[in-house]
């Protein structure tokens, strides 16, 4: 096809350009043309080349839409003239405005800063490629810049471009080997060292004066000059010159020009001028425009009248001052007055080094006493376009499967640019790299040995704050991902405390370690060592039957704390006491399963249901009006509850729906419960062992209510239970079977101001013969005990039993067992620390007399505020029979299946924490007489 119009150079490759007969065979130039634009609209560059063409190529304004740029906003486009025999190239990058515009309208709105830095650079880093590619092919560059000084960035942007160039140089060799040209472009991959030229624009900093004395202003002349003696050489000329030995000397300072050409990225001539300024547009538009005018309709003394080559409005417009760039023939250009030579136009400029490559001549660059000659060829096109071809796959395009592997290369050689290119990473780098020893130095400060996670977190929270104080930059983030992945390996090596916490809610002493297996023994020297959890806390315990106490460790299982210690000191006191067995899993596979964490709802609505439930019941039982007032009439003339009906309780409806159903009755013997037994556990669950424990001492007789209890850690004149009056009948033979539930509330007690029945000053002389039947004294006794095994009895929710003298305590158990009790109370004896010590409910002890009733024990616990479920042994209810002196060990931790609940904090209120009320009621063994009838 026939060169029309500019066209990307991928596509121009991939054409077959017909080649008119006459130039077929002969060479051409290939001429490179890049830089930067200003931020007038239109390309200085796209208009050079309608200046250098004389056509129409490239819109004038930009008012047409380019193609899409690839990743990097960079893009090469050709046109060739093949009248001229000259080919360009035109390189456009970010540092065109359009390209810039466009660049910027991708970058997405919330991208940082670090991220980018990363696109621009990686934009800069495709400009390199193809600035390498161009001085791979071209015989003379341009580089256009919009203003009169020279950009010295372009220093170091040479530099790179020759680093790059000698590491890539064994790859490109690789990509021409076959290439049908000479061994000196396959050996230096280039045809010959190109030439760069400079082209600057006047951008207000030099005037030229429209007169004929061509005479420029006090700004543009030499200090100290005379004004009034003419220059020989114009203001822009100068400007030239002086621009000329500026570029030189920063190039020849630098190294990017040596003495021998050959071994440069490229060359400026010695004897010949490199810089050309074009002027700016007229000041003066209305002069300007009439200037223009004349200039169209006359014909110039240089000028044929033949017919005009181009667009017509090309040929109208080149000359107008609303071109951006390059006006080559205007009528200050030149002035034969004052003794000035006349400036020579930007073609006559360009053309005096495009005649020497067409010409075959070659560039004589080298200086020195000793120069080398340069290789220098000047190709067909057909030759030119198959290195360029191959140069363009391995370089910018890589799409090739043969060529795939060498652009690989390629693009992993561009990491050389960055110690020339990317000045502010390596200033941030340094900045960064000195901030982080700081960074790490205060993380290491007042570090124990082994940490935990939480420590682990503070520190590194500071050593990011003293590393945000210091570092800059785009390598903040990756150096603040670095100083994190430091400071992590630091503490996982070797300092990691176990994150393991006991059952008391304390910290495992141990750095991060494996727990050995069954029948596997604790070793120190593994990595990570093998042991169990310590936490280094030891406390003082009694035992099922608080006969004896022993030291224990802080337990970190339930089974450790609930079961194996008190069954280590089962065999050497309490194994020949009579037990109380609750119901425990007992598998029929070899290899049950613990069930599934699936609570059937959340965990508040059980508790809450259940709290509402048992006040509810409470009420129901103690505050109806019309059952108390029979109650008290009742017992104030020495009748038994029994005559009152459904009060007696506990056995009628509400006692029914306690009942459990038939699939209730039939736990798994496949899957086991893993923790304890609560109120939110699935039904037809049993746990492995049970974490309560109930053991009889002995015989009713075996308390004395006067010395109280003989057991050790009991401080003193608190070993002593409450007293709890039983009102009993006896009761005809007719009437046998019925029973008299009776509970600790104060429906049980006397009417105030009435004497008990059967004891002196009752009402009625039967009562009087009976009082030895009519009422039967138990005891009990709620045992707390702190963590030195120090134990006391507790005669209310905020009491402490201490008894002075003899005869053992005044106060009634009526308060302890109508009310919740605490799980926690604060020890009467607090060490010398600030931190309090708390003690624990452990142990229930009953006196159930020798007398026909039965004392009813059903236990429940709820260790901390709603939503905590409420536990309870495996049997709900428990019958006591008559005659015996019975011990309830409480669990020493509570655990759930979704972890354990942890004794109260300093701050946590302990009323949330208790045992609710109604754990034990009475009920008769015997039938009552029938009810008295009231006169």
């Amino acid at each position: 096809m026939k060169m029309a119009a500019p066209m990307p150079l991928g596509a121009f490759l991939l054409s077959e350009v017909q080649e008119d007969s006459l130039y077929r065979d002969e060479g051409l130039c290939v001429l490179g043309i890049f830089g930067k634009s200003s931020l007038q609209p239109g390309s200085a560059k796209e208009s050079l080349i309608n200046t250098l063409a004389d056509k129409h190529v490239f819109p004038l304004f930009g008012a047409e839409q380019d193609e899409e740029t690839p990743d990097g906003g960079s893009l090469i486009r050709a046109y060739y003239n093949q009248e001229s025999r000259v080919l360009y190239l035109l390189l456009t990058s970010v540092c065109d405005n359009r390209e810039l515009l466009r660049a910027c309208e991708a970058l997405e709105a919330g991208i940082s800063h670090a991220e980018a830095h990363e696109v621009w650079k990686g934009a800069e880093r495709q400009q390199c490629l193809h600035l390498l590619y161009l001085f791979s092919l071209c015989h003379v560059l341009l580089l256009v810049h919009p203003t009169c000084s020279f950009d010295v960035t372009y220093d170091r942007l040479f530099r790179a471009l020759d680093a790059l160039r000698q590491k890539a140089l064994p790859l490109l060799r690789a990509a021409i080997k076959d290439c049908p040209v000479s061994k000196e472009w396959k050996l230096n991959c280039r045809p010959c060292p190109p030439r760069l030229l400079f082209v600057f624009q006047l951008n207000g900093a030099l005037k030229v004066s429209s007169g004929g004395a061509g005479m420029g202003t006090a700004s543009a002349e030499a200090p100290g000059g005379n004004p009034e003696k003419p220059k020989k050489h114009s203001p822009r000329r100068r400007l030239q010159h002086a621009l000329e030995d500026q570029i030189y000397r920063i190039f020849r300072k630098s190294r990017v020009l040596t003495n021998q050409s050959i071994n440069c990225l490229f060359t400026v001539p010695a004897n010949q001028a490199f810089v050309y300024v074009v002027p700016g547009p007229e000041e003066d538009p209305v002069g300007a425009l009439l200037g223009q005018l004349r200039a169209n309709c006359a014909l110039r003394e240089n000028e044929s009248p033949g017919p005009m080559t181009g667009p017509r409005r090309y040929q109208q417009l080149r000359h107008s001052p609303r071109q951006p760039s390059f006006n080559v023939e205007s009528s200050s250009l030149t002035s034969a007055g004052g003794g000035q030579l006349v400036d020579c136009t930007l073609k006559e400029f360009l053309w005096q080094h495009v005649e020497l490559v067409l010409t075959k001549k070659g560039f004589d660059d080298s200086v020195g006493r000793n120069p080398q000659p340069s290789h220098f060829e000047l190709p067909t096109y057909t030759k030119w376009a198959q290195v360029a071809s191959r140069l363009y796959q391995v370089m910018l395009s890589g799409k090739e499967e043969d060529s795939a592997e060498l652009a690989l290369k390629v693009q992993g050689q561009l990491k050389v640019l960055e110690g020339f290119l990317d000045a502010d990473a390596k200033f941030s780098e340094s900045r960064c790299q000195k901030a982080l020893p700081l960074a790490h130095s205060a993380y290491q400060s007042s570090l124990p040995h082994n940490y935990t996670t939480t420590v682990h977190k503070n520190q590194l929270a500071q050593a990011l704050r003293v590393y945000s104080q210091h570092a800059r930059g785009v390598a903040f983030q990756r150096c603040a991902l670095q100083l994190h992945d430091d400071c992590y390996k630091f503490w996982s090596n070797g300092h990691q405390l176990c994150e393991e916490r006991s059952l008391t809610d304390q910290h495992c002493m141990h750095k991060f370690h494996l727990l050995p297996k069954t029948g596997e023994k604790p070793e120190m020297d593994r990595n990570p060592p093998v042991l169990h959890h310590n936490s280094r806390g030891r406390s003082t315990s009694s035992c099922n039957c608080g006969r004896k106490q022993a030291p224990r460790d802080d337990p970190f299982d339930i089974k450790a704390a609930n079961y194996d210690f008190y069954q280590l000191l089962e065999e050497k006191c309490c194994s020949k006491l009579e037990h109380t067995h609750f119901p425990v899993f007992q598998p029929s596979t070899p290899d049950p399963a613990p069930a599934r964490n699936d609570p059937p709802g959340p965990p508040d609505t059980g508790g809450e249901a259940e709290g509402e439930r048992l006040k509810d019941k409470e009420e129901a039982a103690g505050h109806t009006p019309g059952e108390s007032t029979s109650l008290s009439l009742a017992l104030s003339l020495g009748q038994s509850t029994d005559s009152l009906g459904p009060y007696g309780g506990g056995d009628g409806a509400e006692g029914q729906e306690k009942r459990p159903s038939l699939v209730d009755r039939q736990p798994s013997t496949v899957e086991y419960l893993p923790g304890m037994l609560h109120s939110g556990c699935p039904k037809g669950l049993l746990p492995t062992f049970s974490s309560w424990s109930l053991v009889k001492l002995g015989p009713a007789k075996a308390y004395n209510c006067h010395s109280g209890l003989d057991q050790p850690g009991f401080l003193p004149g608190s070993a002593f239970l409450l007293p709890w009056d039983i009102v009993i009948r006896c009761r005809a033979e007719e009437e046998v079977g019925q029973a008299e539930p009776l509970d600790a509330g104060p429906s049980s007690w006397p009417a105030p101001n009435k004497a008990l029945p059967g004891k002196r000053g009752g009402a009625g002389g039967q009562a009087r013969g009976r009082r030895r039947d009519d009422v039967a004294r138990a005891f009990v006794g709620f045992e707390y005990e702190d963590g030195r095994g120090r134990r006391f009895m507790s005669s209310g929710p905020d009491k402490v039993v201490k008894v002075l003298g003899p005869g053992g305590p005044k106060e009634p158990a009526g308060r302890v067992l109508s009310s919740d009790m605490p799980l926690y109370i604060p020890s009467p004896a607090q060490g010398r620390g600030l931190k309090p010590h708390y003690a624990q409910l452990a142990r229930l002890y009953i006196v159930v007399p020798d007398a026909p009733l039965e004392i009813i024990l059903t236990p429940q616990v709820q260790p901390g505020p709603p939503p905590c479920p409420i536990f309870h042994p495996e049997r709900a209810e428990i019958v006591l029979p008559p005659d015996g002196l019975w011990v309830l060990r409480f669990p020493y931790a509570y655990v759930t299946e979704r972890g354990p609940c942890y004794p109260p904090k300093e701050n946590q209120p302990l009323a949330s924490y208790r045992a609710l009320r109604g754990i034990l009621r009475a009920s008769t063994a015997n039938p009552a007489p029938p009810p008295l009838q009231q006169q």
